[in-house]
């Protein structure tokens, strides 16, 4: 019989509740979770810096319509416009 919760739409059951509740105190898999890594994977040997930016919505607008037609990311874009202008 179920709880009557649902988890996106879908109805949680006393078996998955006691699965859960069966794992939680398995305790976490460390290796599994020291293999999965953390953050974003590098951009080379140093640690690369976030950039805060403020655009309007009709500059995003047009990068997001050029990277899209170059089939780029919105970061690879600007890194590329900026390294052409720093170049």
């Amino acid at each position: 019989m179920g709880t009557g919760e649902t988890i996106n739409g879908v109805a949680v059951t006393e078996e998955q509740i006691a699965d859960w509740a069966r794992e939680a105190e398995a305790g976490p898999d460390i290796k599994a979770l020291k293999r999965r890594g953390r953050g974003r994977p590098g951009r080379g040997a140093e640690p690369s810096q976030v950039v805060a930016l403020r655009l309007t919505i009709e500059e995003l607008a047009s990068i997001d319509a050029i990277a899209a037609r170059e089939h780029k990311t919105r970061s690879e874009l600007i890194r590329e416009a900026l390294a052409k202008y720093a170049a």
